[in-house]
């Protein structure tokens, strides 16, 4: 399976382009989708930031989009 998101990938490009994984943002506790630093900061910058495992993310986004 090819993965569809990935760590380099800012986290406005891929709410804004599947917004089904707004739900799986939230519940892995990365919260701040509306703010400034989501437009230009990459998914594993902001899962770190946060404390939240960047490949587990990642991986749960990509199962999320693969449901719809």
């Amino acid at each position: 399976m090819s993965k569809a998101i990935t760590k380099q990938m800012s986290i406005s490009e891929i709410v804004m382009k599947w917004p089904e994984t707004a739900g799986t943002f939230m519940e892995h506790g990365l919260h701040c989708l509306g703010c400034a630093a989501a437009r230009f900061e990459t998914l594993e910058q902001g899962a770190i930031a946060h404390g939240i495992d960047p490949d587990t993310l990642i991986e749960a986004l990509n199962e999320s989009i693969e449901k719809e």
